[in-house]
């Protein structure tokens, strides 16, 4: 029996390890960090061996096949020696794909990713298709696969889970958008953290689509070294394409059809970036030929996402929005953008290399006062505190919120946009996001 071995025992390592398990591998699970109850639970029940805060050497090089944790950069010792010593190490996307036959689609990009997937999980429900979404949230694709085998995956996925795959090809990738992020995790190297996005195209052939945003510089230069066998299928917002989807006279349109899908105005979400994550989900659902009576329905009807410009609560005419997913600072832009009404906006965490410059001009129209919610705000106070007349910080979210309630005015916003990472304060930002929430609650 050949012997695979998973590094980390987070939502993906338990993932590939059921499916490993399902499939006759030998599993062994090893994690640096503490094992979690609700991992051990999930592995000893199912009779799966694992180690918890340590890694054994003698285990990993005696592996056939090893599968890493997407944060689990290729660059710690047990990687470097297991490589050395000749073992495949792939990442659990590409594990997973060679057990399944179904149609993928795969979905990165910096922001917009999440709506995007749902959007398009939504579309094809509201179809009556036979579909399954996982990947960088909610389950894993391998524990998907561990569990049933659905016709259409839908897979939102991060540079990080792209990084380590070797045959996996989507049949109809996405991108949404690339603009820094994640620096720290690429030697603060933008060229390399897109080069890890464009892996989601490496594989595909001239029977496989990709659907990118023509108006985003970044995707189209990388475009030109990248995979160009692959059918192309642009959309905009900004210039009326030959192929693709586009807006004109504030309708959406598939240039392939010459006539509107719908209205931009009849959208449920609002904001021109939505726009964008409702033409790309579109995009993908007239590939894949369904009829645009439920595409259509879909983007009239759809909600959004948790954690994406959530409308929380409104206590005394001031409205409360959690955008906790907004990681870095390209989402915190257009967030700000979308403020119709003077703001005290909640920001911070773990910086990821970030150049604040592109919000002073939204900072200086829309917010009125600046709540930095981290452990080192040094580089925001220094951004942004000449700009507005009150910036405070707190390590706490129920203090932050509280802050916000003594400083608004009926008609504001307070808006929890961090434009960083969660986990100096938080295990997560979905854990950020709803101790947002529950403090707006109790207020």
């Amino acid at each position: 029996m050949k012997k695979l071995l998973i590094l980390g025992a987070g939502e993906s390592g338990i993932g590939a390890a059921l499916l490993g398990q399902h499939h006759g591998w030998d599993v062994f699970v090893s994690d640096n960090a503490n094992v979690t109850t609700s991992s051990e639970l999930v592995l000893k029940s199912s009779g799966i061996s694992f180690e918890s805060e340590k890694h054994s050497m003698d285990r990993i090089l005696s592996a056939d096949l090893i599968v890493k944790s997407p944060g689990i950069p290729n660059t710690v010792p047990p990687i470097l020696e297991a490589r050395a010593s000749g073992i495949q190490v792939v990442s659990e996307i590409e594990f997973a794909s060679r057990y399944t036959d179904a149609i993928l689609i795969g979905v990165t990009g910096s922001n917009g990713k999440t709506t995007t997937a749902s959007w398009i999980f939504d579309i094809l429900k509201t179809a009556n298709m036979n579909v399954a979404f996982a990947g960088n949230v909610g389950y894993s694709f391998a524990r998907l696969l561990s569990e049933s085998q659905p016709e259409v995956v839908v897979l939102e996925l991060s540079s990080f889970q792209l990084e380590d795959i070797q045959d996996f090809h989507p049949h109809i990738a996405v991108i949404t958008n690339i603009t820094p992020d994640h620096l720290d995790r690429y030697n603060y190297n933008f060229s390399d953290y897109i080069a890890a996005k464009m892996q989601i195209i490496k594989n595909q052939s001239e029977n496989d689509f990709f659907i990118f945003d023509a108006d985003d510089n970044v995707t189209v230069e990388a475009l030109k070294t990248s995979n160009t066998a692959v059918h192309q299928f642009p959309f905009s917002t900004s210039q009326v394409l030959d192929r693709g989807i586009y807006t004109k006279d504030n309708q959406i349109i598939f240039q392939s059809k010459k006539k509107p899908l719908m209205p931009i105005s009849e959208l449920r979400l609002e904001g021109q970036h939505n726009v964008k994550n409702a033409m790309a989900a579109a995009a993908v659902a007239n590939l894949l030929r369904v009829r645009k009576q439920y595409i259509r329905e879909s983007l009239q009807n759809f909600h959004g996402v948790e954690h994406r410009m959530e409308q929380v609560l409104r206590i005394n005419k001031v409205q409360y929005i959690n955008d906790s997913k907004a990681t870095n600072v390209n989402a915190t832009y257009y967030a700000l953008q979308s403020m119709k009404a003077p703001t005290i906006w909640i920001v911070g965490g773990v910086d990821k290399g970030n150049d604040y410059s592109d919000l002073f001009p939204l900072v200086f129209e829309n917010v009125k006062a600046i709540i930095c919610l981290g452990k080192d705000n040094g580089k925001i106070f220094q951004a942004f505190g000449s700009m507005v007349k009150i910036m405070t910080e707190t390590e706490s979210m129920s203090e932050a919120v509280r802050m916000a309630y003594d400083l608004s005015e009926a008609g504001d916003n307070v808006l929890l946009s961090p434009a960083c990472a969660s986990f100096d304060l938080f295990k997560d930002y979905e854990d950020r996001g709803r101790q947002f929430k529950d403090a707006v609650r109790q207020l």
